[in-house]
């Protein structure tokens, strides 16, 4: 039986990674886009260079491949820091690239646009299938411009196209720009100065285990109808400073922060019930078992 081709962009990020060993365990050829090393690449991924910003070499390499599906997690996410810096996104252009290809090609393609939750406002409250969009940085802005292009084209031209909105999530695989593995660094490197300013925001917000997030993808690429959005997410509130204190007793680290009361500076959590009833997804790590991956 010949194998089916899939392509997944930003294939050597966590997700990459992890959804790509999940498609090459059911006998899928996995076809990874990259634009830098092939550090921590897979033996069973062959992996492609190219930009994704170019629309000939895009359509290229795609019609070469000739996917069932396409995963396109290649986006230039920013860390929170990297949030307030304003620069020049190349994310919705790539977006458009890719929809414009498949709008004339391959539309029996499955389609997987990946969106994030900073396409809502980052306030404490649960966000579900129905909220409106209310993005506050570039980065976010170019999320819902995709959204926005792909439901017209998708119309269009009926293409089997969703857009998967992701909550926060961590594995052993995260980035070490992010705010779990910076967390076990410190810890590790006795920056107390640097946990105490963490654990003064008393930060709280959706968590997930990377593993669980992308299992959820994997079943979204199988799913018969074709929804616009689905939110993938713990629905649960975590709080960070639970997290230090987990840490640092696995690290046998003794460090002694006062308990906050008043100050709270709670984020957003995903309401996934939709997502896990369409899709009959189950959620089986949570985010203590991505932190202590970590470590």
């Amino acid at each position: 039986m010949r194998k089916k081709n899939i392509i997944i962009t930003g294939a050597l990020g966590q997700d990459g990674i992890i959804l790509s060993k999940l498609f090459v365990r059911k006998n899928f050829k996995v076809f990874g886009i990259i634009k830098k090393s092939k550090k921590n690449s897979l033996k069973n991924v062959k992996y492609i260079r190219i930009s994704m910003e170019n629309p000939s070499a895009l359509s290229k390499t795609i019609k070469k491949i000739n996917p069932s599906i396409f995963i396109h997690l290649g986006r230039a996410n920013p860390s929170f820091e990297e949030l307030s810096k304003k620069k020049d996104n190349k994310n919705y252009k790539i977006s458009k690239n890719i929809l414009d290809y498949f709008s004339t090609n391959n539309k029996k393609t499955k389609i997987i646009l990946v969106g994030s939750a900073q396409m809502y406002k980052a306030i404490g409250k649960e966000i579900n299938i129905n909220t409106k969009f209310n993005p506050q940085n570039a980065y976010a802005r170019s999320n819902v411009k995709s959204y926005i292009y792909m439901k017209k084209i998708k119309k269009k031209y009926k293409l089997n196209v969703s857009m998967a909105i992701l909550f926060n999530h961590d594995s052993s695989l995260r980035n070490k720009k992010f705010l779990f593995p910076r967390i076990v660094k410190m810890l590790k490197n006795n920056n107390s100065k640097f946990l105490k300013e963490i654990y003064n925001h008393n930060i709280s917000g959706d968590f997930s285990h990377a593993d669980d997030i992308c299992y959820g993808i994997y079943k979204l690429c199988f799913l018969k109808s074709n929804p616009d959005k689905l939110i993938f997410s713990s629905y649960k509130r975590t709080f960070v400073n639970d997290i230090i204190n987990y840490l640092s007793i696995l690290i046998n680290k003794n460090f002694e922060f006062k308990k906050i009361k008043n100050k709270h500076f709670k984020k957003k959590i995903g309401n996934n019930r939709f997502t896990k009833k369409i899709l009959k997804w189950k959620l089986k790590k949570n985010a203590f078992i991505a932190a202590k991956e970590l470590i």
